[in-house]
């Protein structure tokens, strides 16, 4: 892999809800984005993941038997003590050892920029994640990594995330043929046997859009006082405008790139994903959640006489 130049993660403003907040490239106040994984949820099937955490919940359950004990005394129907229970269902689920794979894989991710940026792993890696960096390193050997963790908005569809890697890459395609230019490139580090569709909508939705440069409009959010404030500011449209800027005029709209690197595997494998069927995913997706809007799906039962007669 070479690497031209790597831009460090960035840290969006962002609401309670943990929407990024952005000034418009009109100018004016700042607006919340829909994550662009939150985004496209809507068009995955979650039964899978639903019954996993369902079961992974049991068994943390059944290694800490005190949390029944308090479970026993919560209301299911009361607002607070279903906090309450959410909650405590967070924490079996965390003991059961469910959220280590994410956390494994986060790790995985912070090694991997030491590898792009051509630095030696911290001190005290284990062997097994030598090993997996190894193995990265050596799938990824013909790309040039151009940027790492970079917001972009997508004002198309309101939508706003970070995007893995910007890979520059030529050589064979999908086809066999000869391809080149720049592709969204993104790391997973558990299996992509579910959730294709999903990962080529990503990656179709951060290929459409813009980056956006929040430093120009520094906050912190940790002072409520000076945030509430920011959130108030009326930014005029040419200041607003300097914060976005374009991706490198040949990133791929048609095809993206998963790096599957399942954490202790010490096997590194390349995908090509369509992004074509993404986008289209996506514009499914947008169409889904405007409709999920709609009013009048349900009217009450009217009894008794209308202006159209009695009943």
């Amino acid at each position: 892999m070479h690497i031209v130049e790597l831009t460090p993660t960035v840290d969006v403003p962002r609401d309670g809800w943990d929407r990024p907040l952005v000034i418009p490239k009109q100018g004016g106040k700042p607006v919340a984005l829909t994550r662009t994984t939150t985004f496209i949820d809507c068009i995955e099937d979650k039964s899978a993941l639903s019954g996993w955490k369902s079961r992974m919940t049991l068994v943390g359950a059944a290694m800490r038997p005190d949390l029944l004990n308090v479970v026993s005394l919560l209301d299911p129907q009361d607002p607070v003590d279903k906090r309450k229970l959410d909650r405590l269902a967070e924490q079996a689920l965390d003991i059961s050892g469910a959220n280590a794979k994410r956390e494994k894989g986060t790790h995985l991710h912070t090694l991997s920029e030491y590898v792009d940026r051509g630095q030696p792993l911290p001190a005290g890696t284990s062997p097994h994640d030598q090993l997996d960096m190894a193995a990265y390193m050596g799938a990824t050997v013909p790309f040039t990594v151009k940027a790492v963790e970079r917001f972009v908005v997508v004002p198309e569809l309101g939508t706003g995330g970070t995007f893995d890697r910007l890979l520059e890459y030529a050589g064979p395609g999908p086809d066999g043929e000869h391809i080149e230019g720049h592709f969204i490139g993104d790391l997973k580090t558990g299996t992509i046997t579910y959730g294709k569709l999903k990962m080529a909508t990503q990656l179709a939705v951060y290929s459409r859009g813009e980056f956006y440069d929040h430093t120009l409009f520094p906050v912190d959010p940790a002072d409520r006082k000076a945030f509430a404030a920011w959130k108030k500011r009326e930014v005029p449209a040419e200041e607003a405008a300097a914060a976005y800027s374009p991706l490198p005029g040949h990133v791929s709209r048609k095809w993206g790139i998963i790096i599957n690197l399942p954490a202790g595997s010490g096997d590194c494998t390349l995908h090509w994903v369509d992004l074509e069927i993404g986008w289209d995913a996506a514009r499914l997706a947008r169409q889904i959640r405007a409709t999920r809007s709609a009013k009048g799906a349900m009217l009450p039962w009217v009894t008794g006489v209308t202006s159209a007669g009695t009943c």
